[in-house]
Parts: structure tokens; C-alpha cells; sequence
């Protein structure tokens, strides 16, 4: 591994415990989490389970950065060189992205009164 891949991995690695960690600070939260989209959070009288809505936004930022990770990994294992490694890179940092905003825009009409 040479000095840039390491660079790359520690900021790969770094990010995706941030969002591992904001998966878990949501999930512990007993007030409604944002999504950090700029939005501020639902406010609890309109959601019918704000459990439920930490719980799911929480996992949610736990499974982006495992994919994160993950991505990082599978473009090495492939090969820095491959042209496949960069879609890795970029699909697994902006695809689940896309499907977190649905899912999100999804809670919000299942869980709100």
C-alpha cells in the first residue's frame, strides 16, 4: 500500500466513523432526529413514534458508513489503476446518498400523524 492509498483509507475511515457515529447518537436520541439536510427536525407531536423515527434515520447513517468503508475496500481489492475503482468510490459515497433522501422523504409520510 503506498502513501496515497493510506492517506485515502485514514479519510475514508474517518468519515465513515463519523457517519457511524451520527447513526448512533441518532438512535440513542430521545428527542426527533434531523436529517441533515439543512431541515430542522419534525417536531414530536406530529410524529406517532418518535422512537421508531430515531431508530430507522439512525440506521440509516450507520448503514452509509459501512458502505462507505465498504466501497473503499472493494475499489482497492480491485485495483487503484481500474476505472472500476473510482465508480466504487463515487457510487458508494453518492448512490446511497440518493436512496437515504427517499427513505427519508418516505419516514416522514409514514411516520408523521
Amino acid at each position: 500500500m503506498n502513501a496515497g492509498s493510506l492517506i485515502g483509507f485514514l479519510i475514508y475511515f474517518i468519515v465513515s466513523l463519523l457517519m457511524i457515529g451520527i447513526g448512533v447518537s441518532q438512535r440513542k436520541s430521545k428527542t426527533p432526529v434531523g436529517f441533515y439536510s439543512g431541515e430542522k427536525p419534525p417536531d414530536e407531536k406530529t410524529l406517532s413514534d418518535v422512537s421508531l423515527w430515531n431508530k430507522r434515520h439512525g440506521t440509516m447513517w450507520i448503514l452509509y458508513g459501512i458502505m462507505l468503508m465498504l466501497s473503499y475496500l472493494t475499489g482497492i481489492l480491485i485495483g487503484e489503476d481500474s476505472p472500476w475503482c473510482l465508480i466504487l468510490l463515487l457510487g458508494g459515497a453518492i448512490l446511497p446518498l440518493i436512496v437515504m433522501i427517499w427513505y427519508h422523504h418516505r419516514l416522514l409520510r409514514l411516520c408523521q400523524r
